[in-house]
């Protein structure tokens, strides 16, 4: 409530009066858990600063990050400083302006500036915040293709393709495979008597 209107509920009081007493008792109030204080000319009572943190209620809200987040963040993490556009060209889509947005609100990426070609397009790179959340020192200590291999989340070409293919289809390729090359190590074989054939016939002339 600002000075004028308490002026107008107490009738005949002087302003001048009434900001003297507000004056008055703030002073009264500043060494307690609870202050008189003025913002934007208008008095209230808040908590003390040094006790603001126990009457703080915090919650921790997890935040999962979408598929395409979690892709934008690794190409940018792997080929930083990186553009929207060459985002674009690696994951073979277009990326919405959510998506980095997501990333720049939680920190884990920063705008790294311009990149000096035609158009100046914003180029993003990773953030401090990102190293400290991932336990990295560097952007050295990033895993390479063989341990992301190993811990499953690259697979194999061969088991790529397999599960493309299906188990019946792939089984059937192997064993056309097989037969392929049985029927080759026969006409080699055939092809070798042949010739023994033919060596023995110009003996006997």
């Amino acid at each position: 409530m600002s000075a004028e209107a308490l002026a107008a509920y107490l009738g005949d009081a002087a302003l001048a009066d009434i900001r003297a007493a507000l004056n008055e008792l703030a002073a009264h109030y500043s060494p307690r858990g609870v202050q008189l204080v003025e913002r934007a000319k208008r008095w209230h009572f808040e908590t003390a600063p040094d006790l603001a943190h126990l009457l703080r209620r915090e919650r921790e809200q997890v935040r999962r990050l979408s598929r395409a987040a979690t892709e934008v963040l690794a190409i940018i993490a792997y080929h930083e400083p990186v553009s929207r556009a060459e985002i674009e060209s690696i994951r073979g889509v277009q990326t919405a302006k959510g998506t980095l947005d997501v990333l720049l609100e939680a920190g884990w990426v920063r705008v790294a500036g311009r990149r000096e070609v035609p158009g100046r397009p914003v180029i993003y790179a990773t953030s401090a915040d990102f190293l400290d959340h991932f336990g990295l020192e560097s952007r050295r200590d990033l895993p390479g293709i063989e341990e992301l291999r190993a811990t499953g989340l690259l697979d194999p070409v061969d088991d790529a393709f397999d599960a493309l293919m299906g188990p019946d289809e792939g089984s059937a390729a192997g064993h056309a495979d097989d037969e392929a090359a049985l029927d080759v190590a026969a006409a080699g074989g055939a092809e070798g008597e042949a010739a023994h054939a033919e060596k023995d016939l110009r003996k006997a002339d």
